[in-house]
This record gives C-alpha cells, structure tokens and sequence, in this order.
C-alpha cells in the first residue's frame, strides 16, 4: 500500500500544481485578490504531498519491497541501509522524485521568505514556478513513475549500481538539485517582472538572494562530485570534462554571471534587460543538463539510461519552457529601457565584460558538448572532444575574466580612470608579477603555464586585499572608528564577496600547481617491492582477502617512507560487487595541506603482481578548498542584514556595498 499512497500523493501535487498556476497568474492579471491569496498555501501543500511521496520510496527502498519496479533495479537486501537510502534517488525515477521535492521545497520557501514582496508579485512568481513544476510532475508520472510494481516481486534486487555506492551519494545529488532547481526562483522572478512590468531595482533586491543562495548550493554541489570522483573512480583526476560534468558547469557559470549582473540592476538600474535576459538562459541551461542526462543521447558515468520516449518529452518540455520565455523576452524587453549611463571606465563596465566572457566561456562549454551529439545525429560518426579542446578554447577566455575580478571591485561606479585604478593596484600587480615569477624556482621546475596562473591567483588575492584596505582606511580617515570598528561593521554581502573572490584565487591556486607538478606511476608490485615518489617511498607489505556486506575483493597494506622510516600505512582496496560482479577501485589517499599523496591498486597480473598506480598530487585539495570558500561567500552574502529583514526589502533602496 505505501507505494499506491506515494503514487497518489504525486497525482495529487500535479492536481494542487495546476490550481496553483491557474488561480495564482490568472488571479494576479485580473486583480482577483482572493484568486491571488491561493498561492502561498498552495506551495505550501504541494511541498508536503511531495515530501510525502518522496517519502513513500524511501521506505519502499528500506524495507527492501522488491514488487516495486524501482527497488527492484535499483537496490539490494544485502546494501547498506545509507545506501539503500542514496538508491532511492540514485535512479532516473527516483532522480526526478528528488527533483521535484526540491522544486516544491523552494516553492515553499518563496512562500515563506518573500513577505516584503507585493502580492501579485509573488502571486505571478508562484504561479511561473508551478507551471514548471506542472512539466516534471507530468513527466514523472507519465513516462518516470517510481512507483511501478513489478508482479510477480523479485526475490532481490538488481543492486544499486557500486559507482554509486559512496558516501557522496547521499550528499552530491542533493546539494547539486538545490542548486539547479534554485534557479528556477530568480526565473520565476524574471518572467513575473516581464509580465508586471516591474524591473527596477526593488525587483532585483528580491531576487538577488535567491540567486546566490542557488549560485552557493550548485557551487558546492559541484565541488562534492569533483571530489569524489577523484577518489571514488582511481584514476586521480579531479575534472574530466565529462558531458553531465560540463551540464552542471554551465549553468554555473551563467548563474555567475547572474549574480553580477542583478548587483549593478539594484545599485545603478543598469543592465535590467541583460539580466533578465540571463535569468532565462541559466535556468534553460540547467534544464538542458536534465534534457542531456535523461535523454539517452550521450554517453557518461553520471548518465542514466533512458528510453527515446523520456528525452522526446523533455526536449518538448525545454523547448516549450526556452521558446515561451524567450518569446515573452522579445515582446516586453524593448519597453524596460536601458537603465543608467555609465562610461567605459567604470566598475559598470568591468562588470559587463566580465559578465560577457563568462557567458561566451559558458558557450564554449555547450559547443564542446553538443557539438559530438550533432554530428552523431547527422550521420558523420562519432567523435570524442575532451581536455584539449576544453584547455585551447576555455582557459584563453577566463584569463581576461580573471584579471577583470581585481579591477571591478576597486572601480568606481558609472566613472572611474585608468590613472586612479593604476595607482591603487600597481604595488598589487608587481607583488603578482614578482611572486609568480619565483614560486616556481621555488617548486624546482619552472613553467610559463604555471607562472601565468599564479599570476591570474595572486593578482585576485591581492587586489581583494586592497580593496578591504582601502576601505577601511576610508572609514577611519575621520579618526571616529577603528579599523577593528570598521571591520566588523562592515556588511555580511562585502565580506561575501571578498570570500568568493579569495576562493576563485585559492582554486586557481590548486588548479594550476597539480597540473604543473603532480606526479604518477605506474608500476608492477609483488610484496616487498618499493617505488619512490618525491620524498616517498612506498612498500607492498600485504595482501588481505575482503568480505565486505555486498561485495568481496583485496586490501593491500602499503607502508609509506620518508628517509628509510615509516612515516604512514595506506590502504587501498580493490572491490568485486558480488551482485553486478563490477569491479570498483577504492584509493587510499594521505591528504596533506600542500599535496595528498595518492594510491590505488589496478589488475592483478598473471604472475601474482599487482599493477599499482600512485600519485603525488601537489595543493590538489585547495581546489576544492577554494569552491567550498566561494560558496562561503555566497552564504555571507544572503546572510546579509538587509534580507533578513523582509519588511525593509520592498521599501528600502539598499545599502551602498562593494560586494
């Protein structure tokens, strides 16, 4: 029965979405106040059915009821219950599930945290994002539905596929959902603007929170599935520039851009057109990476496999939702206006080109990506277009984006000069200059490649250090405030941004040192053998047989050296998942602040040996480091005084910030 209930509770949602669209847009156009006054509690019941949905499957997939279709292939009495749990959206139906619930979720959360806005706006907002939420409930209960039995049961489960079975399971595909489904908020607030007319710069104080919350959710949602791929697949790397990987990088990028763009629409009125404009294409962009994951049209570790059914219903879907928004766009976009005037010298100005290369880096990105799918599709074959391409096209065009991150912060608004910007950076760009010149000496080999990006790293560091200094030193000039006082009042958004940008220089930072200095081998061991790596090296003391819940296979016991003494002991293991019978690599990783240090046990070879690849990684945990201090940022800069307090956001014109 409890399947049958989550069934219905999702038959219902699609039910409460439909009202909910109807009676919130049409209610809003009209002036209807009591059609209008539906809205808020409507999000609020279609979070609860889903959650109650969502619910069911978890219980069906913890109590191992193999008469449903999606437990049954997906899950295993012998898995874990934590798991068992992770499989329960670690499906296509059960992904969508998840989808939804966050769709709902932030429903609600509007509902909730957006008091200060008008009623009709809100009205409108909540009626946008129910039609949205009307496409993924039809689409999973039409062609998804996690609730199929399956008669007769199964006596077991199929298992949950082992690349799945990791911890990251249980937090990357949430965090990353928050971050696509969050989206669709400053969407709604971008179609509900055009329809009502209001893009001025209360429309953009709104909506601004959403949007950096959603930015720092996909951020870090993004920087989880980094990490465990790079210990959960053994092949040391941490981005592959896989498709889905590529999916979740776009919108990233354009959400980036997002967030700049609505600080000088609330600060200076300006680029209200574009930044409507790039509400539309994130979110299209984030239903795209649901379209490429879903479709069956592409080949990748994170891709499920679908039937042409499902991908012909969400291309329908996305062009249905990109076409109408776009559409709208043309219509009302040449009667917004163009905003405030400012001239090409100006944090204005640096804002725009720096918005603009991230969207042509975003588009680069899809090129890559789609570029194999066209052909393939035109009958020309197929092809692989990887790291060479991405490194050639990519890099070149966030170079000048980089270095525009030091400048648009010290930049005055609608003027600035260049004499004025050179005399407060130039003791930034020779410290930059200087200090990526020597690091490398220092690192003993040096490279132009990693020279250029210390210089791109060091630079953001430094200019965000003369920015604070700077801005301190104004608000102490009159001999009233400390600089300790004026540190800390200071407001939560500046601090934001001097993280996110701190955390792009960290990243950078990591990016560029294990890519010019990281070190592998390959090599065949037996016990007692040795290979030095750097300052270590590293024994073959044992082989243990494994008997894990699911699964069976070999630990080795590696004794790590540093000078003829034992420093650490590594554990790597090779795993046969005894139901799939797929083998899984898990590395054993000695994480350090300035490099990890990193093994994994390949095949056994006909002799007894085994082939053992190992890795010194130099400051490769500083890029996830430097994306968990970007999504810091984000969570500083909602934090921010003026959106906690809704009744001053539909009234007050903001604070005057840097961030």
């Amino acid at each position: 029965m409890v399947p049958e209930v989550g069934h219905f509770a999702i038959i219902l949602a699609l039910c409460v979405a439909s009202a909910q669209a109807f009676f919130s847009l049409v209610g809003a156009v009209r002036g209807h106040v009591n059609w209008m006054a539906v809205s808020r509690p409507s999000a609020y019941i279609l979070f609860f059915l889903t959650a109650f949905g969502f619910c069911c499957l978890v219980i069906s997939f913890l109590t191992n009821d193999f008469s449903v279709l999606n437990v049954a292939s997906n899950s295993n009495s012998q898995l874990p219950w934590a798991y068992r749990l992770a499989a329960s959206w670690g499906s296509h139906e059960g992904s969508l599930l998840l989808w939804v619930l966050m769709l709902s979720g932030w429903m609600a959360a509007v509902a909730r945290f957006s008091k200060g806005v008008p009623a009709d706006m809100l009205s409108l907002i909540l009626g946008v994002m129910a039609l949205v939420a009307i496409g993924f409930y039809s689409f999973l209960l039409l062609t998804s539905n996690p609730f199929d039995r399956l008669l007769p049961p199964a006596l077991d489960g199929r298992d949950l596929n082992p690349l799945l079975q990791d911890p990251g399971m249980v937090i990357h595909p949430p965090m990353l959902y928050m971050g696509y489904v969050g989206f669709s908020v400053v969407f709604a607030f971008a179609i509900a603007a055009l329809i009502s007319g209001r893009l001025d710069t209360t429309w953009a104080r709104w909506s601004r929170p959403w949007t950096t919350i959603a930015w720092a959710f996909l951020t870090v949602g993004i920087a989880l599935g980094s990490w465990w791929a790079y210990y959960e697949l053994g092949w040391g790397g941490w981005w592959f520039w896989d498709p889905v990987e590529n999916a979740s990088f776009m919108p990233w990028l354009c959400g980036t851009a997002l967030m700049h763009s609505l600080l000088v629409t609330e600060k200076r009125g300006s680029f209200k057109i574009w930044t409507v404009l790039l509400a539309i294409i994130t979110f299209s962009l984030s239903l795209l990476g649901t379209f490429l994951v879903r479709s069956g049209v592409l080949t990748s570790v994170h891709a499920f496999a679908t039937d042409p059914e499902r991908g012909v219903f969400i291309l329908g879907f996305l062009v249905f939702v990109v076409g109408a928004s776009l559409a709208l766009f043309a219509w009302r976009a040449p009667k917004v206006g163009l905003g405030g005037k400012f001239d090409l010298i100006s944090r204005e100005s640096a804002l725009l080109a720096n918005n603009v290369l991230l969207v042509v880096a975003a588009a680069s990105v899809l090129l890559g990506t789609l570029y194999p799918l066209f052909l393939d599709a035109l009958g020309f074959g197929k092809i692989s277009v990887g790291p060479p391409y991405f490194d050639a096209v990519f890099i070149p065009i966030m170079a000048p984006a980089m270095f525009l991150m030091g400048i648009g912060p010290i930049a005055r608004w609608k003027k600035s000069s260049v004499p004025d910007l050179a005399a407060r950076l130039k003791w930034a760009f020779f410290t930059a200059i200087v200090s990526a010149l020597l690091i490398p000496f220092v690192m003993g080999d040096w490279s132009l490649l990693v020279s250029f990006g210390l210089v791109m790293a060091i630079w953001i560091a430094l200019a965000g250090a003369v920015n604070l200094w700077t801005r301190l030193k104004q608000m102490t000039s009159s001999g009233d405030k400390t600089i300790f006082a004026s540190l800390i009042s200071l407001p939560n958004s500046y601090f934001g941004m001097l993280f996110a940008h701190w955390g792009v220089a960290v990243f950078v930072v990591g990016v560029t040192l294990v890519g010019g200095y990281e070190v592998e081998k390959d090599v065949k061991m037996t016990i007692g053998n040795t290979v030095t790596i750097g300052d270590y090296t590293i024994r073959l003391d044992a082989l243990t047989e494994l008997d894990g819940p699911n699964y069976t296979g070999v630990e080795g016991s590696m004794a790590i050296l540093v000078d003829g003494e034992e420093v650490d002991r590594m554990f790597p293991q090779k795993r046969l998942y005894t139901v799939q019978q797929m083998a899984m690599t898990e590395a054993a990783i000695d994480t350090g602040f300035t490099r990890d240090l990193y093994i994994s046990l390949g095949e056994p070879l006909n002799d007894g040996s085994w082939v053992v690849r190992v890795y010194l990684k130099p400051f490769v945990d500083w890029i996830w480091g430097g994306a968990f201090l970007m999504a810091l940022g984000g969570i500083l800069a909602v934090s921010d005084r003026r959106y906690r307090k809704a009744s001053q956001a539909s009234n007050s014109t903001g604070e005057a910030t840097s961030s």
